[in-house]
């Protein structure tokens, strides 16, 4: 399997529906801080759904339509990057991400998410990346800026949880502007 140094102790590379528990055990760790971030952290509650979760993105994988990728530190699964989204024919994807508190505050997130920017643009020729969160899911935000993304607007009361709707804003980068970033 293919590992991709991030950092000091810090690696990104493909989580798998066979590391389901794994998976698990680092939800149950995260799940308080991601959970109103991202939808499947409250259902992947036991060993099935974890898998069931691993197992959609796999899917995904298959039909060149989405991904999944862990982001370990020391050995120990701390959060993770994912095309949400991905339509090579049209040229668009969607990256989300996600990290326990154990591995904020590194820049950890802002590379793996650079590292799939490049692998999307460059090498499958993608022409708009999207970057979705809420409005006061500062941290979220923040990487979109960091990443040199634009926030094109916000969908209001788009996104359920808990019963609540809540907006969503949309942040972008188009192919040209992430080739002068990497310049």
């Amino acid at each position: 399997m293919f590992s991709v140094p991030l950092a000091d102790g810090a690696q990104l590379r493909p989580l798998e529906p066979w590391q389901a528990a794994e998976f698990l055990a680092h939800m149950d760790r995260a799940r308080a801080t991601v959970d109103p971030w991202i939808p499947w952290a409250g259902v992947s509650t036991d060993l099935e759904s974890a898998r069931a979760t691993l197992q959609r993105y796999a899917d995904l994988a298959a039909r060149d339509a989405g991904r999944l990728f862990g982001i370990w530190l020391d050995g120990t699964l701390v959060g993770g990057t994912m095309f949400v989204a991905f339509d090579a024919a049209a040229g668009t994807c969607e990256i989300g991400c996600w990290l326990e508190p154990a591995g904020q505050g590194r820049g950890l997130v802002t590379r793996a998410v650079r590292l799939l920017i490049d692998h999307a643009v460059h090498t499958r020729g993608i022409h708009r990346v999207e970057w979705r969160c809420r409005p006061d899911n500062t941290a979220s935000s923040a990487v979109a800026r960091r990443l040199g993304m634009r926030l094109d607007g916000v969908l209001r009361e788009a996104y359920p949880y808990q019963g609540i709707r809540h907006d969503t804003e949309v942040w972008s980068l188009l192919a040209p502007e992430a080739k002068q970033a990497q310049a």
